[in-house]
């Protein structure tokens, strides 16, 4: 990195930092945990995935993938529709691999935290009632059991790189690991519901479409107190508060 002269913030929040400096990414996390499972995560799945370059505790040093990001939320895609159906065959691979060794989260554990997560939105009149009654009976539908599978657990379309029709690779694993397949479907079309049917073809199998629909309720209601606390604006056009409108 010798001689470069810019460092560029990427995200930075309470928990967490990512600083981008030449072709080197740099994520600083104080949950060492969360670094473990990305490394090992990246290790294990079948996808492409950013070289690790050293770890120096809290830092992580991946390198930067070729390409640009498939969209992001908020912002009309320009990527191209096998782009998203090439997005949609790489979540297909990860789904079809084996699982990791650590635990996914519950049906119970991810209830709880939507009925906390409502309780306060409403209590402390972040959006109105009947919004978030409407979307909490939406997200019924996500809440049943499901067959896990090698999820990424947090697969934005920021995440997800693309060189034209080709995925170059996915980024930040720390939330990888069993889980509900639909939940990444609908993390990858949340705020582009437009591409679903691109997405779809390329994974290749039928879906439960209330189901991500459920999901793009439950990921947003969820989201909004974290993205507030963090310094993020979830009622920015075409991101989480307009998506639980859309879904009124």
């Amino acid at each position: 990195m010798a001689g470069v002269e810019q460092v560029e913030v990427v995200v930075a929040h309470h928990e967490c930092a990512t600083l981008r400096v030449g072709e080197v990414f740099l994520k600083i996390d104080a949950d060492q945990g969360r670094t473990d499972v990305e490394v090992e995560a990246m290790a294990m799945a079948p996808v492409p995935t950013p070289e690790v370059l050293w770890r120096e505790p809290p830092v992580l040093a991946l390198a930067a993938l070729p390409g640009t990001a498939l969209a992001r939320l908020g912002k009309p895609s320009t990527a191209s529709p096998a782009a998203w159906a090439s997005a949609g065959a790489a979540v297909r691979m990860l789904h079809d691999a084996p699982l990791p060794p650590w635990p996914g989260r519950s049906v119970d554990e991810i209830a709880s935290d939507l009925d906390g997560e409502c309780a306060w939105l409403i209590t402390n009149d972040v959006l109105p009632a009947d919004l978030v009654t409407r979307n909490r009976q939406v997200a019924e539908a996500a809440l049943r059991p499901w067959t896990p599978v090698f999820t990424h657990g947090d697969l934005q379309v920021a995440h997800v790189f693309t060189d034209g029709d080709k995925i170059t690779g996915v980024l930040d694993w720390s939330e990888a690991g069993p889980g509900d397949a639909l939940f990444d479907l609908a993390i990858l079309t949340l705020g582009h519901r437009e591409h679903l049917g691109d997405v779809l073809a390329g994974y290749g199998a039928d879906v439960d479409l209330d189901v991500i629909r459920a999901w793009w309720s439950l990921r947003s209601l969820l989201a909004v107190r974290w993205l507030i606390e963090h310094g993020f604006d979830p009622s920015s056009p075409g991101c989480e508060v307009d998506v639980l409108r859309s879904q009124m």
